[in-house]
């Protein structure tokens, strides 16, 4: 029901576990993938995986940092250079660092801030130019967004000012381009290996579905964004989290 042929993903924070999961999605569904991440290695892993499991899949790699303007800049030229423009921004990078509030340095708030909201706002200026008739922007929030999270005050700020700007800039984008942020839950990936290390049965009882997300699931809400069958949905938060946000 889903295509993707002929259309262009640029992905950030594609070493991640939801973002790898994404990237293989849209490119099994025939998408060119411009993969972007801080790790070098990490995307040349990537690459090599997709290549093997999609032989036809045109992709491409891209270091950057998404806390550096120009580097976001760059990697919005470079994606349109390649592939004549950029029909989908799949916006995943981020730090989920933990921190009480009590004990966090002004340093380490703004890092956080630096990499998770100005990172959205600045890849997400640098592809307005190159975005196409009926593109789509995806952000990622958090369900920690709407109910808050012990020890990571800095994180849930972050997300949820990162629904507000995604909702903004919604309303400057349309009709021709639509804008929506994802909010997913307790996701079984390495950025939340250290939470359920400490409070999985919590988390989980607080969960109506009893039971954690994948990678998979959260790239299914992702795809379903950017496809046609969402034609007719912006400035919305999908909640990808087994129902956690409203217990």
């Amino acid at each position: 029901m889903i295509s993707f042929s002929n259309k262009t993903f640029l992905i950030t924070g594609a070493a991640g576990g939801i973002a790898r999961a994404t990237a293989l999605l849209v490119a099994r569904h025939g998408a060119n993938v411009a993969l972007s991440d801080v790790n070098p290695s990490a995307l040349e892993t990537l690459q090599s995986e997709l290549r093997a499991q999609v032989p036809e899949a045109q992709i491409s790699i891209h270091v950057t940092d998404v806390s550096d303007a120009q580097a976001c800049r760059n990697v919005a030229q470079q994606v349109a250079a390649r592939f004549g423009g950029i029909d989908h921004l799949v916006h995943s990078a981020g730090i989920y660092p933990e921190k009480l509030v009590t004990d966090m340095t002004a340093d380490e708030w703004h890092k956080l801030m630096q990499i998770n909201l100005d990172g959205t706002f600045y890849i997400c200026r640098a592809v307005i130019p190159f975005l196409t008739e009926g593109s789509s922007i995806v952000t990622l929030s958090s369900v920690a967004a709407q109910r808050g999270s012990y020890a990571h005050a800095h994180y849930a700020a972050s997300k949820g000012a990162v629904i507000s700007f995604s909702r903004s800039l919604a309303l400057e984008l349309a009709p021709k381009t639509r804008v929506n942020a994802l909010s997913p839950g307790i996701i079984a990936t390495p950025m939340t290996r250290d939470l359920l290390a400490k409070n999985e049965q919590a988390l989980l009882q607080n969960t109506p579905l009893k039971r954690l997300g994948t990678a998979e699931e959260v790239a299914g809400g992702i795809a379903f964004l950017c496809s046609p069958l969402a034609g007719f949905i912006t400035a919305e938060t999908l909640q990808v989290n087994g129902g956690l946000y409203i217990n």
